[in-house]
């Protein structure tokens, strides 16, 4: 029988769940800035770091940034919402320490705090060093981030720990490397990205021409792997939407993709020959980083980071369903502590 206490003291064995949330929440549109900050050629508009123009990043007159040039308004900005995702992992870090005592809850929420500073102290050494290549490790990083935060995010969750009491389906041992080796290949592509947008002016055309055919190649790989795991997810018996959901939205979000990936092209370089049909095609006139290029181009970046954020989820749900059905966590769900721990 539950003691009066224990109601009152649920909701903070919540709060690390709700923190962890509000951090991958706020780490999307971190994302989109920095694409902003990337598609601009933004990254050298404030030259020093951590400060803004000798200021304090915090105390930077909020006029000035405002009113100011656009490419000093998303540069100060990217700083702003980076140190807002770096003060929400050490707050769940804390609150995880807190009220979490499994090893990876914890394990996990330390690499997040680990990584966000990891990430920070990158692009400041970009902005010193004015560096092409640490541009172009930051663009690898922040994505690595969305998902780090993400999978903890999925651990916190109430129905990640709800699964350790459910009754076990036969799902299939391969989809136990089909969903990683997904997410796997995502990331790969999301580094073959980052390489064509943080490419030297000294690159060869032909190495620029290489990296957009095997870009093209892992989107047609990776397109080809979603509806692969879905189809297999969609077989298991025994599924339920929280197994299910992650692999269905992954061929979507895909689509969306090699629609915002198309656009991109166009937007970018024209029309290509074999499209010249279209209506306005012959009288489309590219207009370098206009509005409707850095909204597309952005977007574009920022769902690769989604689609690598739904592939981890889809593959730790779907990995969990298979470790249950092994008979990985044949038995009862562990007692919820007084603080809302869970044992390792």
């Amino acid at each position: 029988m539950r003691s009066p206490a224990e109601p009152a003291r649920q909701p903070a064995g919540r709060l690390p769940y709700l923190a962890a949330r509000l951090m991958v929440c706020a780490t999307f549109p971190l994302i989109f800035v920095g694409g902003l900050v990337t598609t601009y050629q933004a990254g050298m508009a404030v030259p020093d770091w951590p400060s803004t123009y000798g200021y304090n990043l915090f105390l930077y007159p909020w006029a000035t940034w405002w009113s100011g040039p656009f490419d000093l308004f998303v540069e100060h900005g990217h700083r702003l919402l980076g140190a807002a995702v770096g003060l929400l992992a050490l707050l769940t870090a804390g609150l995880v320490w807190r009220y979490d005592s499994r090893r990876s809850a914890r394990s996990l929420s330390l690499l997040a705090v680990a990584l966000v500073i990891f990430q920070g102290g990158l692009g400041g050494a970009r902005v010193l060093l004015d560096d092409y290549l640490l541009a172009r490790i930051h663009g690898c990083t922040a994505p690595l981030f969305f998902a780090l935060a993400t999978a903890l995010c999925v651990i916190l969750s109430p129905a990640w720990r709800k699964r350790s009491s459910d009754a076990p389906s036969a799902w299939s041992i391969q989809l136990a490397v089909l969903a990683p080796a997904l997410a796997g290949l995502i990331y790969g592509q999301i580094v073959l990205g980052a390489c064509l947008r943080h490419a030297t002016p000294w690159s060869l055309p032909q190495t620029i021409q290489a990296f957009v055919w095997f870009h093209l190649l892992m989107a047609a790989a990776t397109t080809l792997g979603a509806c692969l795991l879905l189809a297999n997810v969609w077989r298991q018996p025994g599924r339920t939407p929280w197994e299910s959901r992650p692999a269905l939205w992954l061929p979507v979000l895909f689509v969306a993709q090699i629609v915002l990936g198309s656009a991109t092209w166009v937007v970018q370089f024209g029309y290509p020959d074999f499209l010249k049909g279209l209506p306005g095609a012959e009288s489309y006139v590219v207009q370098a980083e206009s509005l409707l290029q850095s909204i597309v181009t952005t977007a574009h970046v920022a769902m690769g980071s989604l689609l690598l954020a739904v592939s981890v989820t889809a593959a730790m749900r779907v990995c969990r369903a298979v470790y249950l059905a092994q008979g990985g966590l044949l038995r009862p769900a562990p007692r919820v502590g007084h603080r809302g721990e869970v044992p390792a």
